[in-house]
């Protein structure tokens, strides 16, 4: 049996509790160069910290919807997959846990079956009602970096540069496609273009047809360091991109060029995750350096940072986000062990 988190007891039920809020006073703040440019045009948000979810023993790598509209999924580098309800925030269940770091997560709600993916390149298919079924298959070298669903096929991104085609139904690997020598950091799917993004430590990102696989277009060098994230526009008129060289890029899709058309040193180091609003609206970035920045998706400028100190944001490295259609909530996850569930408003004009 799966037992209370940071409890050894196998018997008690697996609850965790929220240890209320923290004022992390204490933080520092990084800053953004352009905050004073823009923060006079740019429209009020009201921001409201809704949670800070505390019980993971490690760093916080992965989030992913859920089964139920108001639930979501994170995995960490204790090994534990943590469901939580985001109508009472205060408590998440341990569903399953993996031997090693949890680096990467995706659920299949059809199986109710999670997909995880570990720092030594294994790829898990956890049973959720049954996790002493769980399929652990040793693909990858290395880290499994990012995970993505599209139809009936999940995709992988690993450590040697391998992008692999799984069967959803059969948890079995059907074929990969060696895009690099390098890590592949990051991947964005985009269904009317049939096409995935790939992002790679050797600064570059690959885009791959679909349908056969086939490499349509590598933007080389789009970036002076590891492409950490990736994320298309909901229209799919644009590929949004970050980088441990803490730019944000925006490349506009149309022929088979990829154009660039805005380039900003963000933050102040790695990007490491891209999530749009639900509306599309906004998008956010996280970073390691414990900021979160809120962007009009229109003109791809500054509108919010959140901080330590002034928004009791983390206190280390946001790794990963998720803008969930729950009330629209974001949540961040990071280095410190919490999560942090958001609200953003515009706040209207008078």
């Amino acid at each position: 049996m799966i037992g209370r988190l940071g409890d050894n007891q196998n018997n008690a039920a697996p609850v965790v509790q929220l240890n209320g809020f923290r004022d992390y006073s204490e933080g520092c703040i990084y800053g953004n160069p352009f905050i004073d440019k823009t923060k006079r045009s740019m429209p009020k948000f009201q921001i409201d910290k809704i949670a800070q979810l505390t019980g993971h023993n490690a760093s916080i790598f992965a989030l992913s919807p859920d089964k139920e509209p108001d639930h979501y999924l994170s995995g960490a580098g204790d090994g534990w997959i943590v469901r939580w309800d985001l109508s009472q925030p205060q408590d998440g269940r341990l569903v399953a846990k993996v031997d090693t770091q949890v680096f990467s997560l995706l659920y299949l709600p059809e199986y109710d079956k999670a997909v995880v993916g570990d720092m030594n390149g294994g790829v898990h298919w956890v049973e959720l009602q049954n996790p002493d079924d769980t399929k652990d298959i040793a693909h990858h070298k290395k880290g499994v970096f990012a995970i993505e669903r599209v139809g009936p096929h999940v995709f992988t991104a690993g450590g040697q540069g391998l992008l692999t085609r799984w069967s959803a139904a059969e948890s079995s690997s059907l074929e990969s496609l060696r895009l690099s020598h390098q890590s592949l950091r990051s991947i964005a799917h985009a269904p009317g273009r049939r096409e995935l993004a790939v992002g790679s430590s050797d600064n570059s990102i690959y885009l791959v047809d679909l349908d056969t696989l086939g490499l349509k277009h590598k933007i080389e060098g789009a970036h002076d360091n590891s492409v950490f994230s990736l994320h298309y526009s909901p229209d799919e008129q644009h590929l949004l991109s970050g980088s441990r060289d803490a730019h944000l890029k925006a490349w506009r899709l149309h022929g088979e060029t990829p154009e660039l058309v805005s380039s900003q040193p963000a933050h102040w180091f790695t990007i490491n995750s891209i999530a749009y609003h639900p509306s599309g609206k906004w998008f956010a970035t996280a970073s390691r350096d414990k900021t979160i920045k809120i962007w009009d998706a229109a003109n791809f400028k500054l509108v919010k940072v959140l901080e330590t100190i002034r928004d009791g944001c983390h206190v280390n490295s946001v790794n990963r986000l998720l803008w969930h259609d729950y009330e629209d909530y974001l949540i961040s996850a990071s280095d410190d062990r919490s999560m942090i569930v958001w609200s953003l408003a515009e706040e209207q004009a008078v």
